[in-house]
């Protein structure tokens, strides 16, 4: 069986996909240009994509009867793969729930303390040599112990970020989602995106990615947002209207941002690294080996079962 390997993955789980693949890996870190997508799914059984390899239904359009019949997504978002489309081509899709959990609600709190305690802005300061010394107005933050966190959808993520906010921070933990959740300790669900704006000092958003999620935090949103509120978004980049947050950011509307994902990923907006209360991370979410590798033995085992003509244990198709 032929597997395309769309990037250069940790070596261990390159060595197992050669255990059981003809593999091939793709040095080039840019994403599947829209020919090199068509040629893969009818040159190999199957292929590990992942962010950035844009499969749209443009893709299978011609792809009658292709030899490929998995795409194992490397992550836990596939908002990128056009699902339908891959379905009526006879392609599964597969992705890597549970192996990004925690990693990703770590990055979560890291930017939650970055942002708040304006620990970016401090250290550039610190970098530039323009640092005077202590005194006790100096970059004054916000105390987020004790203060209320607002989540943006209450799956695996969002539940593990309101974990260690409750329990490592005594915030209030207020949360939106189209169903409630029952979890071990003191939640409180709110009927709407607006009523979290309003009561929440730190927003995170943890909704998958999608047509359903596009845009669903715009001008509105951060009009209702406390002045001195904070928003988090280590989901998806275009969860958020990246031109309203800047201007919200630039009026003055919220004190800050930290964003570990981008409307146009990796293109990011002059305007907002201009910003000295914009927090960036390079998409870091998962960004440790021992994540990394698992979520490629996860993609691995979706591939060995669809390719052995079993339903793989992640199908989201």
């Amino acid at each position: 069986m032929r597997v395309l390997m769309t990037r250069t993955y940790p070596e261990r789980v390159i060595a197992e996909a050669q255990r059981h693949f003809e593999v091939e890996i793709r040095e080039e870190a840019a994403p599947l240009k829209i020919g090199q997508m068509r040629g893969a799914l009818a040159l190999y059984d199957g292929i590990m994509p992942t962010l950035g390899d844009m499969f749209s239904a443009k893709v299978f359009d011609e792809a009658e009867n292709p030899r490929c019949k998995v795409l194992a997504n490397f992550g836990v978002g596939f908002n990128h793969i056009d699902g339908a489309a891959a379905r009526s081509a006879g392609v599964a899709v597969t992705n890597t729930p549970g192996a990004v959990t925690d990693a990703t609600a770590d990055i979560a709190m890291t930017l939650m303390l970055m942002a708040t305690r304006r620990a970016g802005e401090g250290e550039r300061l610190v970098r530039a040599g323009k640092w005077a010394g202590w005194h006790p107005t100096q970059m004054l933050g916000l105390h987020v112990s004790g203060k209320t966190v607002g989540i943006v959808g209450m799956g695996r993520i969002g539940q593990a970020i309101a974990r260690r906010c409750h329990f490592g921070f005594g915030m209030k933990v207020i949360y939106a989602n189209r169903s409630a959740k029952e979890l071990d300790f003191d939640v409180t669900r709110v009927e709407t995106l607006t009523q979290l704006a309003q009561q929440a000092d730190v927003v995170m958003l943890a909704v998958p990615g999608g047509a359903d999620t596009h845009h669903l935090i715009k001008a509105p949103f951060f009009e209702a947002m406390k002045p001195g509120g904070y928003l988090i978004n280590i989901a998806r980049g275009d969860v958020v209207d990246e031109t309203a947050l800047i201007n919200a950011l630039q009026k003055g509307q919220i004190a800050g941002v930290g964003l570990d994902v981008y409307e146009h990923e990796p293109k990011v907006p002059e305007a907002l690294r201009m910003l000295d209360n914009a927090t960036l991370l390079p998409h870091l979410g998962t960004a440790a080996l021992e994540v990394r590798e698992k979520m490629g033995f996860m993609a691995l085992d979706n591939l060995r079962a669809a390719l052995a003509g079993e339903v793989p244990p992640n199908l989201v198709n």
